[in-house]
């Protein structure tokens, strides 16, 4: 018997058969997909992968005078959480970026909040000239302002022998950690300020118009709107300011040739670890500091990015 079939609706397209994704075309499109990532890739590997693992490798190791070099599992680490001289250069870089951060980035947020308001006579210089400081090498920044620290040679000496004073040495010990935080300030204000720009330039205009509206201030602008707006520009530029400060290395290592007494080689983490591998000729250890020194700032900054992701929720 012939089953009959109803007949098809006006219009009707006929139903398609079901498509079968070969396996040939599941593979083509997989190495298409590594041909677009795997230059990164590769790269990545190359610089950053490799040299990590290269310094665990060394970590695990210690050259000795007598014996040479021979496997010494984790000792290297345990010494170096013993390491006087390590955890008071994270306790200096942890100062310093308590104090040194916060306000370079307020002055950075204070910038870009005066740019923004549209009320700055000639806006576009003042931007430039502010981000300007960041296109100068970090060196020839370290060398300029080192000069100028000078009490026998530099600006600081000129004013002292112009007006019969005696103006506090920016070289000392006591002041160096400062003197070196104003470099970092100088640098680096208008970096931040222009990631907070841009980040209020994508602020909506109704907001504004709403906040007009309702007879918002300008203080009461900035708090309920720009500042949550920019919440996530201020966190990343937090992560970025903590990870800058474990690494501070040129300013010190230039300014330990002008100010011997108040820089020691193990000033700073980064310092105290070019120290041990290129002075000292201890590369293993020098490998287990950088990597207790990785961790460390590691920690600190999820810690940071967790809590502002906390706060924005």
């Amino acid at each position: 018997m012939t089953t009959l079939q109803p007949p098809a609706a006006a219009g009707a397209r006929p139903a398609r058969p079901p498509v079968r994704r070969t396996r040939r075309s599941w593979t083509g499109r997989s190495w298409t997909g590594w041909g677009f990532i795997g230059p990164f890739a590769l790269v990545f590997a190359l610089v950053f992968l490799a040299p990590l693992a290269y310094s665990v490798y060394l970590s695990l190791f210690r050259t000795k005078l007598i014996g040479g070099t021979s496997f010494v599992g984790l000792d290297n680490y345990e010494q170096a959480l013993q390491d006087g001289q390590f955890w008071d250069g994270v306790l200096r870089v942890g100062l310093f970026l308590l104090v040194q951060v916060p306000i370079m980035l307020g002055l950075a947020l204070l910038v870009a909040l005066a740019i923004d308001s549209g009320r700055l006579f000639g806006k576009d210089f003042f931007r430039i000239s502010v981000f300007l400081p960041y296109a100068v090498p970090a060196v020839v920044a370290t060398l300029m302002w080192g000069f100028m620290y000078g009490p026998r040679f530099g600006l600081v000496g000129d004013i002292n022998d112009a007006f019969g004073v005696r103006l506090p040495d920016p070289l000392s010990s006591d002041l160096i950690l400062a003197s070196i935080g104003n470099i970092v300030t100088w640098e680096f204000v208008g970096y931040n300020m222009l990631i907070f720009y841009s980040a209020l330039r994508v602020v909506p205009h109704s907001l504004y118009e709403a906040a007009e509206i309702d007879g918002a201030g300008q203080w009461r602008v900035i708090t309920a709107i720009k500042l949550p707006a920019i919440r996530g520009a201020l966190v990343i530029a937090t992560i970025f300011s903590i990870i800058g400060s474990f690494q501070l290395f040129n300013e010190p290592a230039i300014l330990q040739k002008l100010a011997p007494n108040a820089i020691t080689t193990d000033y700073t983490p980064n310092y105290y670890t070019y120290s041990l591998s290129f002075s000292g000729q201890q590369h293993n250890y020098s490998a287990t500091v950088a990597i207790v020194m990785g961790v460390v700032t590691m920690i600190v900054a999820y810690v940071v990015q967790l809590r502002g992701m906390r706060k924005g929720a």
